[in-house]
C-alpha cells in the first residue's frame, strides 16, 4: 500500500489531510487513533468506497483511482459493522459472495466449506447469521473478505465490541492470517492492541 498526499473533504471538513504512508507485502500495520481522527475514512479512500479529492494510493501497484476494478480484486475489507444478511446462513453469506467475486460456480460450496472450517464454523454453516453471537459474526465477516483470496485484507477496529474471550481468538485468527502472508491493514483505537499485533504502528490524529 503507498500513499502519497492523499486528502479527503466532506464538503468544508477535511478527514485526511495529506497522507503520505508506505505499508510493506506481508506486514501487519497498525493504524491507530481516537475516534474521528480519519481512520475509517483512509480505509475508504484506499478501497475505493470514495474518491480522494487530491493525491494518489496504490494497491498492489494499481492506481485505485484509475484502476479501480483491478484494485479492488486485490482486497478485503472487514468493516467495523458487518456487510453479511441477517436472513442467510452462514454458508449462503459466504456463497452470495462468491458470486459476487466472480468465481466460478463450481468453487462456490467448496471455497464456502474451506473459509467454514479455517474459521471453526462448520457446526453453525447452516444458522442464520443474525443468531450468531458477536464473535463468530466477526469471524464469519472476515471469512467472507478471504473468499477470493485477497493479498491485502483491510480490518477496521475488527475486535471493537467483542467480550475478552471473543477479541483475543479474533487476534489469535489476525495473526495465522499474517503467517500465511495477507498484507494486513489494521485500524484501532487500542493501544495494547496494537502493541501486541502489529509490525509497524502508525498514528493519525485529526486526519
Amino acid at each position: 500500500i503507498e500513499t502519497e498526499g492523499l486528502t479527503h473533504y466532506y464538503s468544508n471538513l477535511c478527514a485526511l489531510d495529506k497522507l503520505d504512508l508506505s505499508v510493506k507485502k506481508g506486514e501487519l500495520f497498525a493504524y491507530l487513533g481516537p475516534n474521528g481522527a480519519g481512520k475509517t475514512t483512509t480505509i475508504r479512500t484506499l478501497t475505493g468506497l470514495i474518491r480522494p479529492s487530491r493525491g494518489r494510493a496504490l494497491i498492489d501497484g494499481l492506481d485505485i483511482t484509475e484502476r479501480p476494478m483491478e484494485a479492488k480484486a486485490r482486497v478485503g475489507v472487514v468493516p467495523q459493522r458487518s456487510n453479511l444478511y441477517g436472513e442467510l446462513t452462514a454458508q449462503e453469506n459466504l456463497v452470495f459472495v462468491a458470486q459476487l467475486y466472480g468465481l466460478p460456480r463450481a468453487q462456490w460450496r467448496t471455497r464456502a466449506d474451506e473459509l467454514l472450517a479455517e474459521f471453526d464454523l462448520t457446526d453453525r454453516a447452516d444458522a442464520l447469521f443474525a443468531t450468531l453471537s458477536g464473535g463468530m459474526k466477526r469471524r464469519l465477516t472476515i471469512a467472507a473478505a478471504l473468499v477470493h483470496r485477497p493479498s491485502i485484507l483491510f480490518l477496521d477496529e475488527p475486535t471493537t465490541g467483542l467480550d475478552v474471550q471473543s477479541a483475543r481468538a479474533l487476534r489469535q485468527t489476525i495473526l495465522r492470517l499474517r503467517e500465511q502472508g495477507v498484507t494486513i491493514f489494521l485500524t484501532t483505537h487500542q493501544i495494547a492492541e496494537a502493541e501486541r499485533l502489529a509490525d509497524r504502528v502508525g498514528i493519525i490524529v485529526k486526519g
